[in-house]
């Protein structure tokens, strides 16, 4: 053994110090993405203006000239879209949610949805919302096959009831689609079922887990269906979506004095969404917006008013909130509610 006195023993060895990290090129492919992605929905507004400028010069002159007060109104009713995107959600969930947070995160979410197609930016600030909340990360995700399920079911039982309920609007030769349209349609669904078949049958990786997806949607499925407060929620706040949608729209069009009753412009939206819903555009921003001037067009309304309301339109549900929106969704990042 060593005689040296314990004091005299070598201490620790000194740290190396850490290696500087490199420094982050302001150019990494990751930041020009989310750059991009967050440019995306002024991209396509600005190829839609280009492509027909005299109509949106004309629309915008309009919109600066429009009533206030119904500009007001459609401003109510985009508010209350935020509360009724809430309601779907907890619907979708048997977990009680805190109401004033999860009104909140479907305030963030609207920002994210316009970012992202497929309402994919919207799902992952939910699923974030939702693991913070301390719920598992299968029921969070099994929540979004009824919410995403329902709402389109719903918005097809109120196109129904509007064209049983107004007969007259039937005569719309030039909305329905040809058979080669149809064809189509039917041959897309087709590809996309038989494509999902084929992934789960020959894939195994994927199989336990998708099949562990649809047994949590399943089982949550019947337990939300026992209680009527989420029935309510979940079914009921799915067939206001449009209607609060439409009343955005047809309010900016009194503001202008659109020559179409508010009947008409809820089947105008209800077809084109239908019609071009699918398309994966950030928050509809595109398709939607020229299937719903050509049907507003279509059932009489002047060019210009049509493209000045559908403008409209979009500042009160997008441009609007989408500052606010984003601020509030860093404050519940930082505040790791998300």
């Amino acid at each position: 053994m060593s005689s040296l006195p314990l004091s005299d023993l070598p201490g620790p060895l000194p740290a190396l110090p850490a290696p500087a990290a490199p420094a982050r090129s302001p150019y990494a492919p990751a930041r020009l993405a989310r750059h991009t992605l967050t440019l995306l929905p002024l991209l396509l507004i600005g190829a839609w203006a280009a492509a027909d400028w005299r109509t949106v010069r004309d629309g915008a002159a309009r919109l600066a000239a429009a009533d206030p007060w119904w500009l007001l109104a459609g401003l109510f009713f985009t508010c209350t879209g935020w509360v009724v995107a809430a309601l779907v959600r907890q619907g979708s969930i048997p977990d009680r949610l805190p109401p004033g947070l999860l009104l909140a995160s479907q305030f963030a979410a609207g920002a994210a949805n316009h970012v992202l197609p497929a309402s994919i930016g919207a799902h992952a600030v939910t699923l974030r919302f939702l693991q913070g909340q301390g719920i598992p990360l299968a029921r969070g995700t099994a929540s979004l096959a009824p919410y995403s399920l329902v709402k389109p079911i719903a918005k097809t039982v109120v196109l129904l009831g509007f064209l049983i309920g107004f007969p007259e609007l039937l005569h719309l030769g030039e909305l329905v689609p040809d058979r080669r349209t149809l064809f189509l349609v039917a041959a897309g669904v087709v590809v996309v079922l038989g494509t999902a078949t084929v992934l789960v049958t020959t894939v195994r990786p994927l199989r336990r887990p998708l099949l562990g997806f649809v047994r949590t949607a399943l089982t949550d499925a019947r337990i939300l269906h026992t209680r009527p407060s989420r029935i309510l929620a979940l079914w009921g706040g799915a067939a206001a979506t449009p209607l609060l949608q439409a009343s955005v729209i047809a309010s900016v069009g009194f503001a202008l004095g659109l020559p179409l009753s508010w009947t008409q412009v809820t089947l105008a939206l209800l077809l084109a969404s239908t019609a071009v819903g699918a398309v994966p555009a950030p928050g509809g921003i595109g398709p939607v917006d020229a299937a719903l001037v050509f049907t507003m067009v279509t059932f009489g309304a002047p060019m210009g008013l049509a493209a000045a309301t559908v403008i409209g339109y979009r500042v009160l549900t997008v441009w609007v909130p989408l500052l606010p929106g984003a601020l509030v969704l860093s404050i519940m990042v930082q505040r790791k509610i998300l």
